[in-house]
């Protein structure tokens, strides 16, 4: 195990909480507030701002999606895949839920809920796009956020480091394929040349650059890094937050005359978070892993990718669209609902750590 590598694990997993990422739940609920005015008071304005697209990609977004992915990535090292091999066990249960069962299962509870269950209360138009919408956003492993939540269940730095590199070097080649596999299953056609684009702006071109800046900064020192990083950070929750009153400026129209689709979207990203972190962090019980290793193990299948869900949906399917409010959705709960997460894998670690 390296010494660079253990610094950069115990550093990432203990970065504390911002403001901005404890309250995102309420800068976004901000937002739709914001984003929904201005589009009724200045609708020609987003009009202007839609139409100002290169080959389907929206510039003003394009910008901004960049900047709230780039500062993510930098706290993601890629030499920790050699530490894979300390808990394989931990490991081989991420791995499977991460790409086995949550996008499959997100793809399953969107067709029951929306497609069935509240199929009479929205707009029969946009059900595929609001199914897709929830495919992006589980086929996109946490990155960023998950060392937040591992630092407060007191996981291991260098298995929660470790295990978003793999998940992020798998997204590179996977998530393309997965997302047009799991869209065809639910009968929603998209072109493979716009998903393989959105893939290079996204994920490849970001990570690039990312870990360029990281090895140009690290060059300095790590505590040279730390003070960048500390500057850098706040950008990525800034570029959401604008990204989501322009989404909302678009979106206005259609949340006002269905508030209830937000809640509506809500219940399958719920159970999905509940239902799959479950699964990890029992499974992990169950092949013998410790509680340290379990917890960030659990909390990275029930925490997204958000950012890039948000840029996939917004390229391939565009601002009106409900593949994008379902994504916004799975921000919005993001926080709260993680914060439970984590409070319950605390409250039962005498349990799982009980011998039978």
């Amino acid at each position: 195990m390296s010494a660079q590598c253990e610094v950069t694990g115990k550093r990432a997993a203990g970065a504390p909480m911002s403001v901005f990422e404890r309250y995102l739940t309420v800068w976004v609920f901000l937002c739709i507030l914001v984003g929904i005015g201005l589009g009724q008071v200045f609708p020609g304005l987003f009009q202007a701002i839609g139409r100002m697209e290169v080959a389907h990609v929206n510039l003003p977004v394009g910008v901004l999606i960049w900047i709230m992915i780039i500062p993510m990535l930098l706290k993601v090292d890629f030499s920790a895949m050699r530490e894979v091999g300390q808990h394989m066990k931990g490991i081989g249960v991420t791995l499977f839920v991460n790409w086995l069962v949550k996008p499959f299962s997100m793809a399953f509870l969107g067709w029951l809920f929306l497609r069935q269950l509240f199929a009479p209360w929205l707009p029969p138009d946009q059900i595929d796009s609001y199914i897709a919408g929830l495919i992006l956003l589980a086929a996109a492993p946490c990155t960023a956020m998950v060392f937040v939540w591992s630092r407060l269940t007191n996981g291991d730095p260098l298995f929660t480091l470790s295990q978003v590199a793999l998940n992020d070097g798998i997204m590179i080649v996977a998530y393309a394929p997965l997302v047009a596999f799991l869209l065809g299953l639910s009968a929603i056609t998209v072109p493979w040349d716009t998903l393989l684009i959105s893939v290079g702006l996204y994920i490849v071109i970001p990570v690039i650059v990312a870990q360029l800046l990281r090895k140009a900064l690290l060059k300095n020192g790590q505590a040279a890094f730390d003070v960048a990083m500390e500057k850098i950070g706040p950008w990525s929750i800034t570029a959401l937050l604008a990204t989501l009153v322009l989404l909302f400026a678009f979106q206005g129209e259609a949340i006002i005359k269905q508030p209830l689709i937000i809640a509506l979207l809500a219940v399958p990203i719920l159970i999905q978070v509940f239902f799959n972190s479950g699964l990890a962090y029992l499974l992990n019980r169950a092949v013998g892993e410790k509680h340290n290793i379990a917890c960030p193990s659990a909390l990275i299948g029930a925490s997204n990718f958000f950012e890039l869900a948000v840029a996939a949906a917004i390229s391939l399917f565009g601002f009106n669209s409900g593949a994008a409010l379902a994504t916004v959705v799975g921000v919005l709960i993001e926080v709260p609902v993680m914060l439970l997460v984590v409070n319950v894998v605390n409250r039962s670690k005498g349990w799982y750590e009980r011998t039978a």
